[in-house]
């Protein structure tokens, strides 16, 4: 019986290579990819590096990972080594069980063929290459090629297979049963990656399903909100004294405030549950101008995003002083608005001034007050954790919010 040392001395000899040195180097290519397995999630790049390195660990003419296509019982090359680009996105039969990468899908066992002669097909051989492999020529015997096939297995419960990984040459006496398993730890690493693709494709559908309903919720509150303002408005309309239709058009203008904040909400094109407040804020100013004919109302503010929980205060505050500035800064007549956002290190600063009558002999803004509005505003003040302050003096009356955030 031959020795180990015999029969590797006899396999080099065949192979024209050092098998230490060859073995080392599988080894260095097959820790190389596994570092890169770690670090991208670029499906496409990690199965062309995959067929690079897989050629030159085994000095093979050609490289290639087949993903099967279930619906046509088929191969798709996702990446190839050796034989050109193009190939890449073409298809091939997985219905032919005499080539290997079809009979090591089926089977799920890996395929070592060595001595495959292009078109035995017809002469009754087990295997045969695929159609369209044109390998280049090589030293092999009697222009023979070799083949080493495994498939590339998933680790879900269904033990289905991805694909085959396979490899082609012309070199010696072909490949042995290390090379099989060097293919077959490249195979491994290619499963946990596609997976771990799969499951990322999986995690955004689902992120993407949540924001659509999130979005469709948000857009059904707000239909739902204006109808309640809606419904407000008409009421107040028919009321039987100043004061109590003010007071429904002060709450419908109230919920239409927080209705459109879910109108952004659901229009929105930022992050789940966020609110580009300068856009938010603009709309709004534009829609109280609707209410307030002969008033110009303006609205500058600062690019900001911010999350809806601190949108809806943000918004009913401004609606709040806005509507008193247009109920009481301007007893005979009309006049000027101005809503300011400005973005600054430690937080925001809202401004809303007019150039009317000012505010009353000895207001203090931080004294309780028997207004329902201020009493809002106060409140509203208190959830954004913000310190609201009063300019007076010259003309008119000017209203400053600075609210901090985390």
């Amino acid at each position: 019986m031959a020795s180990d040392g015999s029969i590797r001395e006899a396999h080099e000899a065949g192979s024209g290579r050092a098998e230490l040195p060859y073995r080392l180097r599988q080894q260095a290519l097959m820790g190389a990819f596994a570092r890169m397995a770690l670090q991208t999630r670029d499906l496409d790049a990690l199965l062309r590096r995959a067929s690079e390195l897989c050629a030159e660990g085994l000095s093979a003419a050609c490289c290639q990972v087949l993903e099967y296509r279930a619906h046509d019982h088929a191969f798709v090359i996702r990446a190839c080594t050796g034989l050109g680009d193009d190939r890449v996105g073409t298809d091939l039969t997985a219905g032919d069980e005499a080539t290997p990468a079809s009979y090591a899908f089926r089977t799920g066992a890996g395929v070592l063929a060595n001595g495959i002669r292009p078109g035995a097909e017809h002469d009754g051989a087990r295997f045969h290459p695929p159609e369209g492999l044109h390998l280049p020529e090589g030293p092999a015997p009697a222009g023979l090629c070799h083949t080493v096939n495994v498939p590339i297995a998933l680790g879900d419960e269904s033990r289905r297979a991805y694909g085959v990984l396979e490899a082609w040459g012309t070199e010696g006496h072909g490949f042995d049963r290390a090379d099989q398993e060097f293919l077959a730890g490249f195979a491994g690493l290619i499963g946990i990656a596609v997976e771990r693709h799969q499951g990322d494709a999986r995690l955004r559908h689902a992120l993407d399903h949540q924001v659509q309903l999130t979005r469709e919720m948000s857009h059904r509150v707000k239909n739902s909100l204006g109808v309640v303002a809606g419904l407000l408005r008409l009421q107040a309309r028919d009321a039987q004294s100043d004061e109590v239709r003010h007071a429904l058009e002060d709450a419908g203008a109230r919920i239409a405030t927080v209705a459109e904040v879910h109108d952004h909400l659901w229009r929105g094109i930022h992050q789940l549950g966020m609110v580009e407040l300068a856009d938010f804020l603009r709309e709004l100013v534009a829609k109280l101008q609707e209410e307030a004919p002969g008033h110009d109302l303006a609205c500058e503010a600062d690019p900001k995003v911010i999350s809806a929980d601190q949108a809806i205060p943000i918004g009913l505050v401004v609606n709040e002083l806005v509507t008193n500035a247009v109920k009481h800064a301007y007893p005979q007549g009309t006049g000027p608005v101005r809503v300011a956002l400005s973005v600054r290190a430690d937080g925001l600063r809202l401004t809303v001034r007019d150039d009317g009558v000012g505010l009353p002999p000895g207001f203090d803004v931080t004294v309780r007050q028997r207004s329902l509005g201020l009493k809002i505003i106060a409140s509203l003040i208190r959830q954004l954790d913000g310190r609201l302050s009063t300019e007076g003096g010259g003309t008119g009356a000017r209203f400053v919010l600075d609210i901090p955030l985390a």
